[in-house]
């Protein structure tokens, strides 16, 4: 186990009725609020009117920035720094998914930066600060809600890029399991991939004595298969929306991560897919993930193995570890199927006329990865078997 250091500040309000925190959580930071959405889906099932109603009850001003995408774009951040310094906002609160919380994340550090916030992307400049962002989560998926990364695309550039900042914690986080009931059966698709794919990331390293990061790991991602095909046969049970919920705040919030050095490389991969295509992240992910473990199983076959084991209960009898680990990779094949995720980039009419240009987009650092790393060569033989 590596050495660590562990912080996390932000307050989580968890479960049915919690809404009503944002009465004693709002006014710690005044009464100017830029309320943070996107397409709209909050005014359909009612939370924003819930939203506005408790804002109004304590005398907030609410100012909003609506319209935030899928993959958040700095256009739209551009906006949001310009209302924050125009009517002197007091508080950010994000109201949506982890693209609405991205968004409101580089808001926030964009409001306290002098210059272009691609900048911070970029890592040209560095946050000196940050407005305080509340977060009342609707989707389950990023874990934004509790961690300081975010994720902007540059349309202009077609570039997606991670950011982070110790700066872009949310101050506090509500997370109602009624406020997911609504979300439609692909966006909940979607949601299962981006928590499993987040727990991926941290699990296949090359750590010793990591007993139990690996079994919190392997507990998430049983808990999620389990639960998801039921989730998706009655998208109203409110059981299941908070253990997916549940676990998609603990698959990032840094828990995983203490003392270990994860990969990250299919997240690299997926972002330079959607800064291309648009496309949805968790579709990308469950593409490219078993590709992805394909292609560098033999960086630590017992690894594979450990976790066809430890999470789909694969037989061993007569088998070799990489036959084991084969099994595993296929078994998590056969979930993202039966749950209908996508298992091509053909599925978004995607082919090889853009590969080059989704490689270019991969390789802007360079060679990446921490678990096998990658070249050029690499991404590309990924992407040619993902189509």
């Amino acid at each position: 186990m590596n050495t660590f250091t562990f912080h996390n500040p932000t307050t989580l309000h968890f479960g049915q009725g919690q809404l009503e925190k944002l009465t004693a959580e709002v006014p710690k930071y005044g009464k100017n609020v830029l309320l943070v959405y996107g397409g709209g889906s909050i005014k359909n099932n009612g939370i924003y009117t819930n939203v506005l109603h408790l804002l109004k009850g304590i005398d907030a001003q609410v100012f909003e920035l609506s319209g935030v995408e899928p993959n958040p774009r700095l256009t739209t951040v551009h906006r949001g720094v310009e209302l924050c310094r125009k009517q002197n906002i007091d508080l950010i609160l994000a109201v949506g998914g982890g693209s609405v919380i991205d968004c409101a994340k580089a808001v926030a550090v964009g409001a306290q930066y002098a210059g272009d916030f691609w900048d911070i992307v970029t890592r040209k400049a560095s946050p000196k600060g940050a407005l305080p962002l509340g977060t009342v989560l609707t989707i389950a998926a990023t874990g934004s809600e509790m961690n300081s990364g975010s994720v902007i695309t540059n349309w202009e550039t077609q570039e997606k890029l991670g950011w982070g900042s110790p700066f872009a914690f949310p101050k506090f986080s509500i997370l109602d399991p009624a406020h997911t009931v609504s979300l439609p059966e692909n966006q909940t698709v979607y949601g299962i991939v981006d928590i499993m794919s987040h727990v991926f990331e941290q699990y296949f390293h090359h750590t010793t004595n990591s007993p139990l990061q690996d079994g919190f790991c392997e507990t998430i991602l049983r808990t999620v298969i389990d639960t998801a095909p039921r989730l998706l046969q009655d998208l109203e049970n409110l059981d299941d929306r908070a253990t997916i919920l549940y676990s998609g705040t603990m698959a990032l919030n840094g828990i995983l991560s203490m003392g270990v050095r994860g990969d990250w490389a299919t997240h690299n991969l997926e972002h330079a897919v959607s800064a291309v295509h648009d496309i949805p992240h968790g579709g990308g992910l469950a593409i490219l993930f078993p590709n992805w473990m394909t292609y560098t199983l033999d960086a630590n076959v017992p690894r594979f193995k450990q976790f066809a084991q430890r999470v789909f209960d694969i037989e061993t009898a007569d088998k070799s570890d990489r036959q084991i680990a084969e099994e595993g990779i296929a078994a998590l094949r056969d979930f993202f199927a039966a749950i209908g995720a996508p298992s091509k980039l053909a599925d978004y009419n995607i082919d090889d006329s853009t590969l080059e240009i989704m490689t270019d987009k991969a390789m802007v650092y360079g060679d990446f990865g921490n678990f096998k790393k990658l070249t050029r060569e690499d991404v590309v033989n990924i992407y040619r078997m993902s189509l």
